[in-house]
């Protein structure tokens, strides 16, 4: 088995040899485990909470290459501070078969491992947010005095000893005739070639980008500006650039501004590397298609049904799917008898695997133990050379033993049972309408779904977290609170005068609806059930919706050619047909 290891510290004030220590550890649970380590990506004074890990980028890019099996790094906190961010990675390094581990935090590969995990991380989370706390605090201060936060300054300004900012004789009459140049009609390529042309550099001494020159034009401390985070200083430093211009600069900016890239599909579905075919246990994936009419209808595919076309698993509505595995994660949540056995297998994991600070204690008793019968051995006449240096490396070995044991004991204390009990009941005042809470959700909770035609069973992240929901009892559960399926008016938190507004139709149309059963027209159920949000395949054959036959294409051209005064005959006798069918059937 090959590795690589990744090691990080994140700012100055930590030492150089932190990474060395990072590294030692990591080959020696490698060579413990008899895992080959064949690269180290190493980022040097770089935080987690952002992408710009040039190392770790790389490593993640590599790994689509198949040229390692493991990910190790000394914690977890060094892979990433932030669940979302780490998530993310760790579903993009398994989707390339690599996995991630804790040379110091050996989590355990069963379910209630993910859980244990997940806790691991919001306190890292939770550590780096104070931390982050502090530091907006002196930032802010700065700020508020007009003094420059950090780095090299601004291209136009010259820094003093107390970081006060001033305009630049040199530099500044090029950030003005750049704005002039643009507002004019230049664009900034011809810009930066013209900077370059005159021999400016940029703050670090390099050349001028396309980059460098946009981030130039949208500057606002160019007209006196200082901001940080939600405090904003006007005139807090000397201007450059008069506000009309900038202002006007802006405007052509955005006229200018291409459309941004629409974010690739799959990053939508959040069932990804957890869904798969109940009938032949191939990972499902996302998918889009586009109807005649431009609606885009996304939904979840068995792998081996598109490609060897061997499985007859049906394709299942996405956002109809994933809420209801979001409804039956978010049940398990609430339940206190659920929360108490997750933290009670999570605390129990915990003793049970965090051997780190006791393996450290066994070693400094045993140490003292050496250095007492070195002491005993002096007292009692044995003095020799060689027991001078035995008892200086034992006193060297107990002085990096308490070192070791006072920093596990500092950056790693001990989950207490609380504090597992109150990230986990936090979930359950997550806003579901964020997609990256959802997602959170499904990470920590979930382990697996299998996917029938009929049913689906879920695997959730705790000993015998398992539930099989049927497709039947879920439209049914969903519309037996009061027979009406217009219950979802509550859930919406709209008045029947709103959703007949939203729907077009008249409020009395939508009473007899509801209240005496009057089968509405089909543009009138399409938009309450895309209003309400309610099942459609409860209403409809969606097979029949994405691939109408011939006789309904036929049929729909000749509504759409039939004159305005004549449609509400055709939509009477419609529904006239439409009552008498069910009237039969039931």
């Amino acid at each position: 088995m090959t590795a690589v290891i990744y090691a990080r510290y994140s700012s100055d004030n930590q030492r150089e040899e932190s990474i060395e220590g990072q590294i030692r550890e990591c080959t020696a649970y490698a060579e413990k485990n008899d895992i080959t380590v064949v690269k180290h990506y190493i980022d040097r004074a770089v935080s987690a909470k952002t992408d710009n890990r040039p190392q770790f980028q790389q490593m993640i890019k590599d790994s689509e290459r198949k040229l390692f099996d493991l990910v190790l790094v000394w914690k977890l906190d060094r892979f990433a501070r932030n669940r979302y961010d780490s998530a993310r990675y760790k579903t993009q390094l398994k989707k390339n078969g690599v996995k991630l581990m804790s040379a110091t935090e050996t989590i355990s590969e069963g379910p209630e491992g993910i859980i244990l995990e997940s806790v691991l991380e919001g306190y890292a989370e939770y550590y780096s947010a104070d931390l982050s706390e502090k530091v907006v605090r002196g930032q802010t201060e700065n700020i508020l005095k007009g003094r420059c936060n950090g780095g090299r300054g601004t291209f136009g300004y010259t820094l003093d000893s107390e970081r006060r900012f001033h305009i630049d004789p040199v530099t500044s009459p090029f950030v003005m005739e750049a704005f002039k140049r643009y507002n004019e009609g230049a664009t900034m390529k011809e810009i930066r070639d013209w900077m370059n042309e005159q021999g400016v550099k940029n703050p670090v001494g390099g050349v001028l980008t396309y980059n460098s020159v946009e981030h130039m034009l949208k500057n606002r401390r160019y007209i006196g500006e200082l901001k940080y985070r939600d405090v904003l200083i006007a005139d807090a430093i000397p201007p450059i650039v008069p506000a009309e211009l900038f202002e006007e600069v802006q405007q052509k900016i955005a006229k200018n501004k291409k459309a941004p890239a629409r974010r690739k599909a799959e990053d939508d579905y959040l069932l990804t590397t957890k869904l798969f075919c109940g009938y032949c246990g191939s990972l499902m994936f996302g998918e889009s298609g586009t109807s005649r009419s431009g609606n885009t209808y996304r939904y979840y595919k068995c792998a081996t049904a598109k490609k060897k076309r061997s499985c007859h698993k049906k394709t299942v509505r996405k956002d109809w799917l994933e809420d209801l595995v979001i409804a039956k994660t978010r049940e398990l949540i609430m339940d206190d008898a659920v929360i108490d056995a997750i933290v009670v297998s999570v605390m129990d994991l915990q003793n049970k695997e965090s051997n780190t600070l006791p393996l450290y204690e066994k070693q400094l008793k045993e140490t003292e133990t050496g250095i007492q019968n070195m002491l005993n051995a002096i007292q009692a006449g044995v003095l020799t050379s060689s027991t001078k240096e035995r008892l200086e490396a034992l006193e060297s070995q107990k002085k990096e033993l308490e070192a070791k044991i006072a920093e596990e004991r500092l950056v790693k204390p001990k989950l207490s049972e609380d504090f597992v009990r109150f990230w986990l009941t936090r979930f359950r005042k997550l806003d579901l309408s964020q997609r990256e809470q959802r997602q959170a959700l499904v990470d920590t909770f979930i382990n697996a779904i299998y996917l029938y035609d009929d049913k689906m069973l879920i695997t959730f992240n705790y000993k015998e977290g398992t539930e099989t929901i049927s497709f039947a009892e879920a439209a049914e559960a969903a519309a037996s609170e009061t027979g009406s399926d217009l219950d979802c008016l509550l859930a919406v938190k709209m008045s029947r005068q709103e959703l007949a507004e939203k729907a077009g139709i008249d409020p009395r149309y939508l009473a007899n609806v509801e209240l005496c059963g009057t089968i509405p027209s089909v543009p009138v159920m399409t938009q309450l059930i895309r209003i309400c949000k309610l099942l459609a395949e409860r209403y409809f054959n969606l097979e029949l919706l994405w691939k109408d036959s011939q006789q309904r294409q036929r049929t729909n051209k000749k509504l759409q050619l039939c004159p305005e005064q004549y449609l509400a005959i055709a939509e009477g006798i419609l529904d006239g047909i439409s009552k008498s069918e069910i009237s039969q059937n039931s």
